[in-house]
């Protein structure tokens, strides 16, 4: 059977925790769909021209183990505007969703653009206070020595880019449900995003 569940959202809302809870709990495969334009971003920072490393992107360069710094960060929402690096990136990610056993996807154009006929469409989102908080918190973490300050003008300045860009601008689908997480611990999140994917599911057995 196929069953796609499309999450979208800014950076640090969740999004990313609460779909890989809803893949381990229903068994389906997960993309985190992000990790396509930091792979992409990291190939650009190392010297390949953006459009090729989309259009020669392979599984292989999803599990480097330098994608999460703040340096990728900011080079995947750069090459995420270009129309160019998107469509090369579409095909690849509308196949994973459509395989059998179902799919969870997170990102940013996920219900409006790869999965527009998803069966569940979630638009996970917070304050950017509150998110810059978290990644704030990852970052250190992780042992990257930054701001907090920086990080929150980061968050801002990646937000306005990424609503703004001509294409495939971040927003909520227009049946996208939405969760704001801002107030929410990550397992009542989860709670409420399982228990709408387990409604649909029932729907459609």
């Amino acid at each position: 059977m196929q069953f796609t569940v499309a999450i979208d959202g800014p950076a640090a809302a969740g999004k990313g925790t609460i779909a890989r809870q809803l893949a381990a709990r229903f068994g389906f495969a997960h993309l985190d769909t992000g990790l396509l334009y930091r792979a992409v971003g990291r190939r650009m920072l190392d010297g390949t021209p953006a459009s090729i490393a989309a259009a020669t992107l392979r599984v292989r360069d999803l599990s480097r183990t330098d994608l999460r710094t703040p340096e990728v960060s900011e080079a995947a929402s750069k090459v995420a505007t270009r129309p160019d690096v998107r469509a090369a990136l579409v095909a690849f990610q509308r196949e994973f969703a459509s395989r059998d056993g179902g799919a969870v996807l997170d990102g940013r154009d996920i219900g409006t653009v790869i999965c527009p006929e998803a069966d569940v469409k979630l638009f996970v989102t917070a304050s950017a206070e509150v998110r810059a908080q978290r990644r704030w918190i990852e970052l250190q973490e992780a042992g990257h020595n930054v701001e907090a300050a920086q990080v929150l003008a980061d968050v801002q300045a990646r937000d306005a880019r990424d609503s703004a860009r001509d294409s495939a601008p971040l927003k909520a689908a227009e049946d996208a449900i939405l969760l704001d997480t801002s107030d929410l611990s990550i397992e009542a999140a989860f709670g409420i995003a399982a228990k709408t994917v387990e409604e649909l599911l029932e729907g459609k057995a």
